[in-house]
């Protein structure tokens, strides 16, 4: 039964020291919002793989390639600003540390930052999503154990003001997927009680901070 550091969004301190060796898990998962250096330390420390989305305050990290061991953009070598070793599951299907993960990242459109997507542009990439699933699935049978996006689902614990309002499209992508979990960031509790919430057969959790969780 793999187990996993899931953070987003709130740095803790005190894991970016020696401390967070202690922590027994397979696999450090990232919903976003977070220093890419804070992933690449604990993946380092705990000597595990880190799989991610980004958020709408992390860097732009799309258009990177890897080829012969370097990271490519336009066509030229340039340093990938992600985390070292990490893998971004941003609008694909990871198997990593024995569990599945579909990943969209990003919010929904509030200013011309990155990682930002109107209602329509999300929609159409969680439809690519759901098909690269769906040949994974015709390919080898396994369903996904982990729907991983930074921004919640409409009306399931988002927040009314424009920055934090959820993507309608996740619904119809956790009805195709039928996920295990969904893992989401991007909304701060600030003190308030964030109860999991079930759609059908899936396990909707805010992971603001971090949280060790078993994916049987």
């Amino acid at each position: 039964m793999p187990r996993a550091l899931v953070v987003a969004d709130e740095v803790d301190e005190r894991l970016w020291t020696d401390a967070v060796r202690g922590y027994s898990v397979d696999l450090v998962i990232g919903a976003g919002d977070l220093p890419y250096k804070y992933l690449e330390f604990l993946a380092s420390a705990l000597d595990t793989p880190c799989v991610f989305v980004p958020g709408n305050h992390d860097p732009d990290l799309s258009g990177y390639t890897r080829y012969g061991g370097l990271s490519m953009k336009d066509g030229f070598p340039t340093a990938w600003p992600g985390p070292a070793g990490g893998v971004n599951a941003d609008g694909r299907i990871v198997d990593i540390a024995g569990v599945r993960v579909a990943g969209l990242g990003g919010s929904i459109r509030y200013n011309d930052g990155p990682n930002q997507w109107t209602q329509r542009q999300q929609a159409r990439r969680a439809r690519k999503l759901v098909r690269h699933a769906g040949f994974r699935h015709w390919r080898d049978g396994r369903d996904v154990d982990i729907l991983l996006t930074h921004a919640p689902p409409l009306g399931l614990g988002d927040r009314d003001d424009p920055p934090h309002r959820g993507f309608d499209c996740l619904h119809r992508t956790i009805d195709r997927l039928r996920p295990k979990w969904m893992l989401h960031g991007h909304i701060h509790p600030h003190g308030e009680r964030m109860p999991d919430r079930v759609v059908g057969g899936t396990r909707i959790r805010n992971v603001v901070g971090h949280q060790i969780m078993e994916f049987a």
